[in-house]
């Protein structure tokens, strides 16, 4: 992964489609609070067939899902929808969402507006992909799971254990309580929304009279996050900027 220290282009957002897509990614459960109380959810990733102007696929992001495939399941319902028919008694019984990798449908991405006029792409309906467009993930895009795996500049890297209790130095562990990535650690973010946590949530934060711990943490990693990848910090006029 190229990283630069130049200002990148703001969060750019899936633009509405329809067409096929290839599921690149079944994230890790992470704890989540909902309004139900703490829930362990994971996304699904789906590659599209529309670029990026660095010539990449660009990416979705499914909902949240509960780990579960009760009959009145959001993930139940999900699947229901892509594969076109219910699970079979034999899926039901022990499901692999490993299987799910490479596997390709046909949906429908819609913008909705959020908090403080950003836009999210959200998939607004799946359905199986009977053109049977043999699309194959791009090889551009790294699962979560394997991202710690790698000594890289932006990724987990594993620390002694002397150093294991050093905020400072363990940025990527940090958790994120705001915005569209609540729940998640930093290292669970590409470096885009990474960026864009430092230069519009940050400089909010420090505005702040009497931050949380939770933001003090947060405010703490993203500094250091700075620092790490060379990222710019605008004013608080930035702060309109999805993250």
């Amino acid at each position: 992964m190229k990283l630069t220290s130049q200002s990148s282009k703001p969060f750019e957002s899936h633009p509405e489609y329809t067409g096929p897509a290839v599921c690149v990614d079944v994230t890790p459960p992470k704890t989540v609070q909902t309004d139900f109380g703490p829930k362990d959810q994971f996304r699904l990733v789906f590659e599209t067939t529309e670029l990026r102007d660095d010539g990449k696929p660009y990416l979705v992001w499914s909902r949240g899902f509960n780990t579960t495939l009760g009959e009145k399941s959001a993930l139940r319902a999900f699947l229901k929808q892509w594969f076109g028919r219910d699970l079979t008694p034999a899926e039901l019984a022990e499901f692999d969402t490993e299987t799910l990798i490479g596997r390709t449908a046909h949906l429908v991405i819609v913008h909705n507006d959020g908090r403080n006029g950003e836009t999210y792409a959200n998939i607004g309906l799946i359905r199986p992909d009977k053109a049977g467009s043999n699309l194959k993930p791009s090889g551009k895009y790294t699962r979560v799971k394997d991202r710690q795996e790698k000594d890289a500049t932006y990724n987990r890297v594993a620390q002694p254990a002397s150093q294991a209790t050093q905020p400072a130095d363990d940025w990527r562990t940090v958790k994120v309580h705001v915005g569209k990535h609540n729940g998640l650690e930093l290292c669970d973010l590409d470096p885009e929304a990474v960026r864009n946590l430092c230069e519009h949530w940050l400089p909010v934060a420090e505005a702040m009279t009497k931050p949380l711990k939770a933001d003090r943490d947060l405010m703490a990693a993203l500094v250091k996050a700075a620092e790490e990848l060379g990222f710019k910090q605008p004013g608080p006029e930035g702060d309109s900027i999805p993250y």
